[in-house]
């Protein structure tokens, strides 16, 4: 007697949320299908100590530096690249092209590399992509631009600002809350039906505006189409592609608001993106750990009294050297527990680290000064095969950081011979 037959969409309910099941023999799953890629990239603000940071090679016979030591569990899954030059000014500025490659100038940006990645794999997912962070948006303007520009480092459009999620109860909702019900569909028609009349209405006062009027209309309907793409594919989900070859760990849904302890927080964070990518809810994640302005107090840590960005214009003082090194080192130990989380996820014969791409960096080198040259760089993962890893990337000076975006992309099946206008060509060395 044959064993009966059971969907691939079939999904794990319970405490309001949904999972995909892993892959069952029962479900006549394809036992060749490849597990898909995915990209990630983290986030830093304020830099770092250079001397803490750089090292001179990786392997046998080095050793990580200060700020990197961290990264020892998972030595061999990643690379170290140097000389990327970023481009722009102060923070704003800084934080805006970390994944364009360009300047922000009178409020455009280039769309950046996780964007131009959702556009061209976001179908294939619930959600095209995710932006997650754990601070506040900031008011005022540093160099010329709105500081709550550095809120984030995604741009679906040169003048569409994706913000990233910040409360981890509406990110969990976001990702895994089951929309397949009968009240849940109704409320998403409902919701589509208001989207309708609000598209028509902009579009006829659209073509009644100025120029200027006409940009900020433009970014309006931008936001307001991604919306209704969520809502199309909450009443229609796409047959998934891709079905997890190892059980996912349930989470429990978080509590509602923003937990005080930032540890716990950015934790919280990480452990929902680890997930999203393990169930195939997303194929395209990026992690603000903080704003890119961030004045953020560290205070449990032990010998750290100043806030973040306080102690990034060190003026090379020892004691504010070391806060400055003890809150980077932070830093790499929370992306440390990422990729662990990461590597230990099987798909097959690889890993769910294996076929990743994850970035790693801040927009600055140093924040005293807010040196743009030799931006501290993580590559890790292989991305199903396609980057090498467990390498010491060092390329010539003054090259493009838009390089490294533009090999990236190529990793990860973007077609196109230069990025964003940005790029003079490849990392060398970096793609397989």
């Amino acid at each position: 007697m044959k064993s009966p037959r059971i969907s691939r969409r079939t999904l794990l309910r319970g405490l309001g949320a949904s999972l995909a099941l892993p892959s069952l023999e029962i479900m006549g799953a394809d036992k060749a299908a490849v597990a898909p890629k995915r990209f990630c990239s983290f986030f830093q603000p304020n830099g770092v100590y250079p001397a803490a940071w750089n090292v001179t090679g990786l392997g046998e016979g080095h050793e990580l530096s200060p700020i990197l030591s961290p990264l020892k569990p998972v030595l061999g899954e990643f690379s170290l690249v140097r000389n990327l030059d970023n481009v722009g000014g102060g923070h704003v500025r800084m934080t805006g092209s970390f994944l364009s490659g360009r300047e922000i100038k009178n409020k455009i940006n280039g769309i950046t590399l996780d964007q131009q990645i959702a556009q061209l794999i976001g179908h294939r997912t619930t959600l095209p992509s995710i932006e997650l962070g754990t601070e506040p948006p900031r008011q005022g303007n540093a160099s010329g631009e709105p500081i709550a520009y550095a809120n984030t480092v995604s741009w679906s459009s040169p003048t569409t600002r994706v913000s990233p999620e910040i409360n981890p109860q509406v990110a969990f909702d976001r990702l895994f809350r089951d929309h397949s019900g009968p009240a849940m569909r109704k409320r998403a028609e409902s919701r589509r039906s208001v989207i309708d009349l609000v598209l028509d209405d902009a579009k006829s006062l659209r073509r009644r505006a100025g120029a200027t009027d006409q940009a900020k209309l433009d970014e309006y309907l931008e936001s307001v189409r991604a919306v209704e793409v969520r809502l199309e594919k909450a009443l229609n989900p796409p047959e998934p592609e891709w079905i997890p070859t190892t059980p996912p760990e349930m989470m429990e849904r978080p509590p509602a608001g923003l937990p005080r302890d930032r540890g716990e927080h950015l934790k919280l964070m990480i452990d929902m993106l680890v997930l999203a990518f393990w169930t195939d809810t997303t194929r395209v994640g990026t992690m603000m750990t903080a704003h890119g302005f961030s004045r953020q107090n560290f205070s449990f840590l032990d010998g750290v009294s100043s806030d973040h960005h306080g102690m990034s214009h060190h003026k090379n003082k020892a004691d504010a050297v070391a806060e400055y090194t003890t809150v980077s080192k932070w830093y790499i130990e929370q992306f440390s527990y990422f990729l662990q989380r990461m590597k230990s996820i099987k798909e097959g014969d690889s890993t769910l680290l294996d076929n990743s791409v994850v970035l790693y960096g801040s927009g600055m080198k140093d924040g005293n000064g807010h040196v743009r040259t030799d931006l501290p760089i993580i590559v890790a993962g292989r991305g199903g095969g396609s980057l090498k890893t467990g390498q010491y990337i060092e390329e010539k000076v003054k090259t493009p950081h838009a390089n490294l975006l533009h090999t990236l992309g190529l990793a990860m099946g973007l077609e196109q011979e230069r990025f964003n206008e940005s790029s003079t060509g490849t990392v060398d060395g970096l793609l397989v």
